[in-house]
């Protein structure tokens, strides 16, 4: 059974923080709540989402209407995969490293250095191997949608990294994922899983000591503005897994179903083009507000990429030699 219901306080949260989409539902409409941790008008994924609900609501008008609850006000990192089976949020988009203890298959994506650019990861997401994985928790009562992209990762810390042995020492706020954490030891640092709405408070008092994250995270958080620099290291990928529930899906009616999943599904391919020129803005916006960039030479850059080689082959039995290889070739 869909749950329509909304708990009062939840309301009263959501509004508080103007929700775009927070009371537009109509009473008799299927309600789909999509929740996400993300705040602010421009990173990629609250345009997603937004997106997502304006199609929706004006084209499906009368039988599903998507509220959207953002910034953590509904739940946050720590939450949202139980709310979602539990059926109090229909819709999600939560970072592809938070699945570590569902599947081992998502680890593709955290590889270091898997893919060149946004452009390979998308070839990779729409061939066949990225479509299968979308499967791969349906045993659980999680269905993939699409990925939602938001650019390259990269390196910032209290002092600038221009190889990787820079790190040596220091602390790095990572996501709850094996692979990260690989990561940053390969480095000689030391991993620290951290919920996204805490890091800059951790940056700020010297918790931790460093990140990784995209131009449009670490600008719209301002990161950069608690860090010495950032360093352009392109080493993994960012993206989210577009997601709802078997129980969500298998209880809209096959009309309402089949014309949900084709919005969401060019939604999802919009906002990926759109990724790109996204991230290049926020990388200005970076300059333009005062923060430093360390560009690599091809030098540099090839002693990253040496140094993250191991933590290909330490998870190659988890991911699956054959994935990685389809992924890499992308």
């Amino acid at each position: 059974m869909i749950k329509k219901n909304i708990r009062p306080t939840a309301i009263a949260l959501a509004l508080s923080v103007s929700s775009a989409f927070a009371s537009e539902c109509d009473p008799g409409e299927v309600v789909a709540k999509l929740s996400h941790v993300t705040g602010g008008t421009t990173h990629p994924k609250v345009v997603a989402a937004n997106a997502l609900a304006d199609r929706v609501n004006k084209e499906m008008n009368g039988k599903l209407c998507i509220e959207v609850f953002p910034s953590s006000t509904l739940f946050g990192d720590s939450k949202e995969l139980e709310a979602l089976l539990l059926g109090d949020v229909q819709i999600l988009a939560p970072s592809l490293s938070k699945f570590g203890s569902y599947t081992r298959k998502y680890g593709v994506f955290d590889l270091p250095f898997m893919f060149k650019d946004m452009d390979a990861a998308i070839r990779f997401t729409n061939s066949d191997a990225g479509k299968d994985l979308l499967n791969a928790m349906n045993n659980v009562g999680f269905v993939g949608l699409g990925y939602w992209m938001s650019g390259m990762k990269y390196f910032s810390a209290n002092k600038a990294l221009a190889l990787p042995t820079d790190a040596k020492g220091l602390k790095f706020r990572v996501q709850s994922s094996d692979v990260a954490k690989a990561m940053i030891a390969a480095m000689g640092g030391s991993p620290q899983p951290m919920a996204f709405k805490e890091v800059y408070g951790a940056l700020q008092t010297g918790v931790v000591d460093g990140q990784e994250n995209t131009w449009s995270n670490i600008y719209t958080k301002k990161f950069f503005e608690v860090q010495d620099s950032v360093t352009e290291t392109s080493h993994q990928l960012l993206a989210y897994l577009f997601m709802t529930s078997s129980e969500f899906l298998d209880g809209l009616t096959p009309e309402v179903r089949a014309q949900f999943l084709k919005i969401a599904n060019e939604v999802t391919q919009t906002a990926n083009q759109n990724v790109k020129a996204k991230e290049l803005s926020n990388r200005a916006n970076i300059l333009k507000s005062g923060g430093k960039i360390n560009v690599l030479t091809a030098e540099q850059r090839a002693k990253w990429v040496e140094a993250m080689k191991p933590v290909w082959k330490k998870f190659e039995n988890d991911i699956g030699a054959e994935l990685i290889k389809t992924a890499a070739g992308a």
